[in-house]
């Protein structure tokens, strides 16, 4: 987990140093990479790319886009520490879409961890100079597009190998974002190519090892290990870009990922509580018998 969040890092680095060149035509490239890594895996493991679900497969893959616009839009115009942090607003996001998609309940303590980092975002919104009011808006919108997207996710469940839905954000992706490129391209020079070829390769690194964690540990045992990104985006920030931000902005940081740890501990102590109840009452059972 500490190299997938060190990849997506350096993913976002090589975002902010290309301003130059659209967010939609560097997700163009992006895409391509994704989409031809996980089309060649999933023909090695035999799998179908198409999968059952295509209805919430291609939703998936339409609001993953979105969220994508807009927070490579917003990485290219704020701090970068900013940005990321922004972006952890997203599981507030999948929790409370959850009790429509997926049926789940918030409880009341949930929805103070929520309002604390709402309260985080304000902060920075009031002091922050080098922070437009527009593209912080815009990071909001953009965790919520996330937030969308991984409650599909959660949907989908097991029902879905996860290649095919990694497959189906490029394949739908690609269309998006292709069409405007293809009218508004900007010709890299340079180094430009280089970075442009790094997001993509950065981002399947990311993704792989996020992905090899997930299957070799438990969720919550390194899922707060990804809140260690804050402290490479501030680094990266300060030596490749000399981001300097208020104090304040640090506060208000501090309370949206205060209130979204919070939260992530409150869901699994409750999770262990109910998986504890399960094995008592099923322990019981067996005693009877």
């Amino acid at each position: 987990m500490l190299l997938s969040t060190f990849f997506f890092s350096l993913m976002q680095v090589c975002v902010k140093w290309v301003p130059h060149i659209p967010a939609e035509e560097i997700i163009v490239f992006r895409s391509l990479i994704s989409l031809v890594i996980s089309l060649a895996f999933l023909r090695r493991a035999g799998v179908s790319v198409w999968g059952n679900n295509r209805k919430w497969l291609f939703a998936r893959g339409g609001f993953g886009a979105v969220a994508l616009i807009l927070f490579f839009n917003v990485l290219q115009n704020i701090p970068l520490a900013t940005a990321a942090t922004l972006q952890y607003l997203s599981p507030i996001f999948t929790a409370i879409l959850g009790i429509f998609i997926v049926k789940e309940r918030v409880r009341l303590w949930q929805w103070v961890f929520f309002l604390v980092s709402f309260a985080g975002v304000l902060v920075i919104e009031g002091v922050e100079t080098n922070v437009e009011g527009l593209y912080l808006w815009l990071g909001v919108v953009s965790a919520f597009f996330t937030g969308v997207a991984y409650s599909i996710v959660r949907k989908l469940n097991v029902q879905e190998h996860p290649l095919v839905i990694i497959f189906y954000f490029p394949l739908v992706t690609l269309p998006v974002v292709g069409g405007y490129t293809l009218f508004n391209w900007v010709q890299p020079e340079g180094w430009d190519w280089a970075m442009l070829l790094l997001v993509g390769l950065f981002t399947q690194l990311g993704q792989y090892y996020m992905t090899l964690s997930y299957q070799h540990e438990e969720i919550s045992k390194v899922a707060n290990l990804t809140y260690i990104s804050i402290v490479y985006a501030l680094l990266f920030g300060f030596f490749f870009f000399g981001e300097l931000l208020n104090t304040w902005t640090y506060v208000g940081m501090a309370l949206v990922l205060l209130g979204v740890i919070l939260n992530v501990q409150y869901k699994n102590k409750i999770s262990k509580k109910a998986t504890l109840a399960a094995e008592s009452g099923s322990t019981e059972v067996e005693t009877e018998v």
